[in-house]
């Protein structure tokens, strides 16, 4: 249908039922693994997330190694999210955007859009331009949408998913070799299927009625 609207092919209850699903997993099923379509499904909400500028300064690290994972839990306080889930999703984003990575992102437009490179010189010149206030902060901003994106995805095909802050980004970085490639870790994302013997999965969430959080202004 390419830039057509798209009718929805799910009816809206269906996005609350997922969201009502979707909770911190905190004792994942280690014996469950998910399936290669499940995933690669999964991979392609990482690829497709939207970005300011779409420069995507971002690389997503799905780490299955047993070893390397539980070499991490030592280095995220503890939790066994990281080591138990089927696929451990570590964001990671550039420290710095500079003009190589720019050139290389107008030139990928280019080859996407079948157009010219010398016609995207001025949105070069505003790329180039702006790289001032694309630090390490504002990239961390866009692998948090990245989260939020990939845990909606998730949900919507019935695999859990956990956030998780709680971890040290130096060893992380240390660990899987993030520093010699200008990447930081930002934040983790475990999937795969919680425990029978989760506790977490049957308390009821806790959020502010819509009225408190849901200012309409008509």
């Amino acid at each position: 249908m390419g830039s057509e609207h798209r009718m929805a092919t799910f009816p809206p209850a269906a996005l609350v039922d997922a969201l009502t699903f979707r909770y911190a997993t905190k004792r994942f099923d280690a014996a469950r693994r998910i399936d290669a379509e499940t995933w690669n499904a999964l991979e392609q909400s990482l690829v497709l997330t939207p970005s300011s500028f779409g420069l995507q300064p971002w690389r997503f690290l799905i780490i299955t190694d047993p070893v390397v994972r539980e070499e991490l839990v030592a280095h995220t306080w503890k939790q066994r999210q990281v080591a138990d889930c089927s696929h451990l999703v570590v964001m990671a984003v550039r420290k710095t955007v500079d003009e190589e990575y720019i050139d290389r992102f107008v030139a990928r437009t280019a080859e996407v859009r079948g157009v010219a490179v010398e016609s995207l010189a001025g949105y070069r010149r505003m790329l180039a331009g702006s790289t001032d206030a694309m630090t390490v902060e504002w990239a961390a901003k866009q692998a948090y949408i990245a989260l939020g994106q990939f845990m909606l995805a998730a949900a919507m095909l019935g695999v859990d998913t956990c956030p998780m802050e709680g971890f040290l980004p130096n060893k992380y970085d240390e660990v899987l070799g993030l520093e010699r490639e200008g990447l930081t870790t930002a934040v983790l994302c475990p999937a795969g299927y919680r425990a029978a013997d989760d506790k977490y999965a049957s308390i009821a969430k806790v959020r502010w009625a819509a009225e408190d959080v849901i200012d309409r202004r008509d």
